[in-house]
């Protein structure tokens, strides 16, 4: 009884973060607040991977958190990475 709340509640307040991260990556006035938010949607959705893990039981879905989690840092260093190149210069290296 306990964990069906918490799983409906752990869900909606996913959502709600989902809303708020998806209008911060379109209305984001610069490139790196919109390379954060879309850090935290990766964030969010292996929130959402892991309420549904617990909500059917099945193991699986951890591991596919974890290879996102993985794909998620590496998109972001290297979002990280263009941004610092990018506000280096053309000739800088």
């Amino acid at each position: 009884m306990i964990v069906t709340i918490a799983i409906h509640l752990a869900l909606a307040l996913l959502t709600l973060a989902l809303l708020m991260v998806a209008l911060r990556v379109i209305v984001g006035p610069t490139l790196a607040d919109r390379v954060l938010a879309l850090d935290q949607l990766v964030s969010t959705v292996i929130g959402f991977i892991a309420v549904i893990a617990v909500k059917t039981g099945f193991g699986l879905y951890i591991d596919i958190a974890l290879a996102l989690a993985l794909v998620g840092f590496l998109a972001t260093a290297a979002f990280a990475r263009y941004i610092y190149l990018r506000g280096r210069g053309e000739g800088e290296e």
